[in-house]
């Protein structure tokens, strides 16, 4: 199929996006001057304190595995508020804290169906809390709870609880799990991040969400098919920024299989919105192009 790319109206922009837009600016006029110099990872580093890792390329964020060594360890099911699952962090603890994202699996799903993401995501410098819900039949806005009872236990006591920076938080899931990351967003508004991954919900308007999204769906998801569920989410969100990447003839499932196109964009989205992170934003804006993609909006305010 022939990709489509849209650039959005502008939303109506929170204080928080305001703040955010302030750093960036201010990273990149840094930035900019270092460019002369020829010390960009250096002059953004300095000017942005939660900046991890090396200067990123297409060939890095396309890669498997980032620069971090990780570790894991099981979460017990007893743990309140969701029903474990498994935790990811990068073992070194020179560079100060990390930003986190909690993840849910869709509907009769376990976290196992989705656990390429955890080793990934944390090899680039983020704690992931892979959950597995307290009913594999739970409903979406169950699972957004569960998102931020996992973010809760994650900052407060988890093996990463000293390695995470508690004001930088973000939720993601699939499906169900996608529903409920929309409304995890919902609920609190303080999060950095959130991306929906083929989401499934009955609440077609999301017009309270302030979360920056991105909302990833597949183009021949017969299970939420995008016109009923992620084009209207998208569509809905007018209070911050987002962006929407359709899969070219991707089925609901395509989040249980390991994806360049998928991880580059979650990592993107979290560096950039997450540790405020402006190398990553050549990959947003102006969005992936090729055969892999059938459509990309995005409000684009990130600018190289």
């Amino acid at each position: 199929m022939t990709r489509r790319e849209y650039n959005d109206v502008r939303p109506s922009t929170s204080a928080k996006t305001w703040r955010y837009r302030a750093t960036r600016a201010a990273a990149a006029l840094t930035i900019a001057a270092a460019v002369v110099s020829g010390g960009v990872g250096t002059a953004a580093a300095q000017q942005n304190p939660f900046q991890r890792g090396p200067d990123p390329t297409l060939t890095s964020v396309n890669a498997s595995r980032g620069t971090f060594a990780t570790t894991q360890s099981n979460i017990s099911s007893l743990v309140s508020g969701f029903g474990g699952g498994v935790i990811y962090y990068p073992t070194d603890t020179s560079q100060g804290t990390f930003g986190a994202v909690a993840i849910s699996p869709g509907f009769t799903a376990a976290w196992s169906s989705i656990s390429w993401l955890g080793p990934r995501l944390a090899s680039f410098g983020f704690v992931v809390v892979g959950i597995e819900t307290n009913s594999r039949f739970d409903q979406p806005d169950s699972r957004g709870s569960q998102l931020l009872a996992a973010l809760d236990w994650a900052v407060n006591s988890s093996p990463a609880a000293s390695r995470i920076d508690r004001n930088r938080l973000a939720v993601s899931g699939h499906s169900m799990g996608g529903g409920g990351t929309l409304s995890a967003a919902r609920s609190r508004s303080s999060l950095q991040a959130a991306i929906p991954l083929a989401p499934w919900h009955t609440t077609k308007s999301w017009s309270t969400v302030r979360v920056p999204t991105l909302i990833i769906g597949g183009e021949s998801d017969t299970v939420a098919p995008v016109s009923s569920h992620s084009e209207p989410f998208y569509n809905s969100i007018t209070g911050t920024e987002k962006a929407y990447e359709e899969i070219n003839s991707a089925s609901h499932f395509f989040p249980q299989s390991a994806n360049s196109l998928q991880a580059r964009l979650m990592i993107s989205w979290l560096k950039a919105f997450v540790d405020n992170d402006t190398r990553y934003l050549q990959f947003l804006c102006p969005g992936p192009s090729g055969s892999d993609t059938q459509e990309y909006r995005n409000t684009c305010p990130l600018t190289v």
